[in-house]
């Protein structure tokens, strides 16, 4: 099996964050795309755009159903807002591949997934989202479980593709049984960068992390109260917007880990060890930059 390495604080003063220059500006630091959200969960993607803000990345365009568009721009005002078609059922329809061709290259990271649901068509919105050779692309939640591991390896090797997984879209996305996941997480997770050539983040008590052609780090500094819905969103847009900024794929999701223990972490002992919210992790994030 691959090598096994602690993420820890000596694996991060060997891969620091690229540095920001003082003449930096929005341009520089980069795009994120998020394509996600339903009428009936909104919140998930305000949670993972600001987190792609609070990591560093210099722009956000986030692209959800045309009925909450306008209320989660007011929400997150430093956002630009697409409304997309949507389904009878709240979802994103199919047609909103069209509306995103012309952005999809213009963005520094696609990030697809918060607040979606499985549906018929979701698969299809990721085909069609691939087939607009997005310069890096991150799916999350339903989004990497409605995938094919055959379609993403053929994406892998094209562009960057990460994927953020629990143990239950593991299972999804593998069709294993969820137990083969939690008995032996460290091949399972070989396994998915084999058949995905993706780099990625097994979500769990422990978190382990790994692509192609890189040692498997393991992660122990996350805290039980990061088990709560939406602590996931703000994973996913930390990654997002670490990527944005410049950051290699394989580094941005290991600091992105680890920046989101320690904010569950500090949450923990300043609110409590269960019960702070997720919305509550975002305004420990800058400082984790700089102080981890």
């Amino acid at each position: 099996m691959t090598e096994i390495i602690a993420l820890d604080g000596d694996w991060r003063a060997a891969h620091p964050l690229p540095k920001i220059e003082s003449s930096s500006d929005k341009n520089s630091r980069g795009r994120v795309l998020l394509v996600g959200g339903a009428r009936f969960v909104p919140g998930a993607l305000a949670l993972t755009g600001e987190a792609a803000l609070r990591a560093g990345a210099g722009k956000l365009q986030m692209a959800t159903v045309e009925a909450v568009a306008s209320p989660l721009g007011v929400l997150i005002p430093e956002a630009a807002m697409v409304a997309l078609p949507m389904r009878e059922d709240g979802e994103i329809g199919l047609e909103g591949v069209t509306v995103l061709a012309d952005l999809v290259p213009l963005c520094d990271v696609l990030l697809v997934g918060p607040g979606m649901s499985a549906t018929s068509d979701t698969g299809t919105i990721v085909r069609g989202l691939l087939s607009l050779s997005p310069p890096a692309l991150l799916l999350d939640a339903a989004a990497l479980t409605c995938a094919d591991p055959c379609e993403l390896a053929i994406a892998a090797a094209k562009l960057p593709l990460i994927l953020t997984p629990h143990h239950g879209e593991v299972a999804r996305l593998m069709g294993c049984d969820r137990h083969a996941v939690t008995d032996d997480p460290a091949q399972m997770l070989s396994d998915i960068i084999c058949q995905t050539g993706a780099f990625v983040a097994l979500k769990g008590p422990e978190t382990w992390i790994g692509g192609p052609g890189t040692p498997i780090l393991h992660f122990t500094g996350g805290c039980p109260g990061l088990g709560i819905g939406g602590s996931g969103d703000v994973l996913a847009g930390i990654i997002g917007g670490l990527i944005a900024r410049g950051t290699s794929p394989f580094v941005a999701v290991a600091w992105a880990v680890a920046i989101h223990g320690a904010a569950g972490q500090l949450a923990a002992s300043e609110i409590g060890p269960i019960g702070f919210l997720a919305r509550e992790l975002l305004p420990r994030i800058p400082r984790l930059l700089e102080t981890l």
